[in-house]
């Protein structure tokens, strides 16, 4: 089995070579993605030997495992295990997800934090909208995820070649998972420890902005519901339909204005009557 670990880092001069040189413990093909890093990370990382992927301009974390992604693709690994590289995803776990993968037949072998008894504890607003995306992604999607968000992840290469994705930022997770429920993808899920070792760590504009991010995450997973409707469980698209049903009035900037306000935090509850952008508005 050819394996690959990916691992996507932008001005990580702080971890990166703490990490890497105990990945390479575990394996010798490593892949770097550096998304325009400006500290001393390059320096690091080429001091290391590994593969480099390394962009002029910060393009982002989901772009990062585009790129990655591709790389394995075209290199003809059958495995591709990501990870982050702020010391919160323990290099000394890949050897469980090697031997999961050498064993299993799902596609997609998924980190999660919340499977193990916590030594650590998440931030609270990220807790509450991992929650709460995940619980919406269950409840559409027909999964049982209890981490939607976990970047600790083994995918089967193969079925790569089956998804067509696009988003480059953090809500890169509520696209690959819609996709791999149309595509068919088999997903489980290996525990992981929860590490918080910096919780302050920002995402960066209006992201930085937790009830921003919440409704982000939200638009792009109801995008990519509507873009595979025809071939997802009917329950995905319960509570949602085209924004020229009723609404409340005003053009459709002001009906998304509404909804996003009304949408801005982790619980809150859709309306009926109240528009929305991006092609949909709840009912």
């Amino acid at each position: 089995m050819k394996k690959l670990v990916a691992i996507p880092v932008f001005n990580e001069q702080r971890y990166v070579r703490g990490v890497l040189e105990r990945v390479l413990q575990h394996t010798d093909d490593v892949l770097v993605v550096d998304d325009g890093s400006t500290d001393d990370t390059p320096k690091i990382v080429g001091e290391l030997g590994v593969n480099v992927i390394r962009r002029l301009g910060n393009r982002g974390y989901g772009r990062s495992l585009r790129d990655a992604f591709n790389w394995a693709i075209a290199e003809k690994y059958d495995w591709i295990v990501t990870m982050d590289c702020d010391e919160q995803h323990e290099p000394e776990a890949l050897p469980l997800f090697f031997r999961s993968a050498s064993t299993t037949d799902l596609d997609v072998i998924s980190g999660s934090r919340y499977l193990l008894p916590a030594s650590d504890s998440a931030p609270p607003e990220r807790r509450a909208i991992n929650l709460s995306i995940t619980a919406e992604i269950n409840a559409r999607l027909g999964l049982r995820l209890t981490d939607s968000f976990c970047g600790f992840k083994a995918h089967r290469v193969s079925s790569l070649r089956e998804l067509d994705l696009t988003e480059d930022g953090y809500a890169f997770p509520m696209q690959f998972w819609v996709q791999a429920v149309a595509r068919g993808l088999r997903v489980g899920e290996l525990p992981v420890k929860l590490i918080y070792n910096d919780p302050n760590r920002t995402f960066g504009g209006d992201l930085d902005n937790a009830a921003n991010r919440f409704a982000h995450y939200r638009r792009v997973l109801h995008d990519e519901i509507f873009a595979h409707a025809s071939v997802l469980p009917r329950v995905a698209m319960a509570g949602l339909r085209p924004s020229k049903c009723g609404s409340s009035g005003g053009t459709k900037a002001d009906r998304a204005s509404e909804w996003h306000s009304r949408m801005s935090a982790p619980g809150a509850t859709a309306k009926r009557g109240v528009g929305a952008c991006n092609g949909y508005c709840p009912a």
